[in-house]
């Protein structure tokens, strides 16, 4: 990530670092954060529990999962498959992800709600074809140590040597380029404005 004066938020024109491929298409907001973990106050300490049925059995010792796996610790790349983050449209998913280390999500294509709240976050959702995201994912699983480069500005996904033509919503690329992804922050950069607005409404009482 970057950081200008362009906007409030801190600007994300690119992603860099290791990944970590989670296969499969459809895989819901159950799955990457189950709805029992969701009785929070903040979103704090929710990392431990992304994809927390299919990486524990029901004695919690640790099944086969690459979120698991030793030399994918610290990855901040997330490569999925297609229609991720479908189901119910709880913002928990994207905090679980982002509070393991996801910084950035490249896949086949994602649930809108899912890919919204991501913005919310200031985490890409970048797309590009089956044959790209399973080779990506290929050489992921055979690369753990080598960094990915998700670049939002020019919307390609590079590689060693490899350079994928992906695709980036036009509204979610300039807010993250333009650093307004954050409503809140941009809201608090206007006060003076949304004071205004709200007094010249008829029914409101400021």
């Amino acid at each position: 990530m970057s950081d200008t004066e362009s906007g409030p938020a801190e600007t994300v024109e690119r992603v860099s670092g290791t990944a970590v491929p989670v296969r499969g298409n459809d895989i819901d907001t159950d799955q990457i954060i189950p709805a029992r973990f969701m009785k929070v106050v903040t979103f704090d300490g929710l990392g431990e529990f992304a994809f927390f049925d299919v990486r524990f059995d029901d004695d919690d010792n640790p099944k086969e999962h690459p979120f698991n796996e030793d030399h994918f610790q610290g990855a901040s790349v997330l490569a999925v498959n297609s229609n991720f983050g479908c189901g119910s449209s709880r913002e928990h998913a994207p905090q679980a992800l982002m509070r393991w280390g996801i910084d950035a999500i490249v896949g086949e294509s994602f649930a809108e709600i899912f890919a919204g709240n991501c913005l919310a976050l200031g985490i890409p959702t970048v797309t590009a074809s089956q044959e790209d995201i399973e080779a990506l994912q290929d050489y992921i699983d055979a690369n753990p140590d080598e960094e990915i480069d998700v670049d939002v500005v020019n919307e390609e996904v590079r590689y060693g040597d490899t350079t994928i033509d992906a695709e980036v919503d036009d509204a979610q690329r300039r807010a993250l380029v333009d650093g307004v992804w954050d409503t809140t922050a941009l809201m608090g950069a206007n006060a003076d404005t949304v004071r205004e607005t709200a007094e010249s409404l008829p029914y409101t009482n400021v």
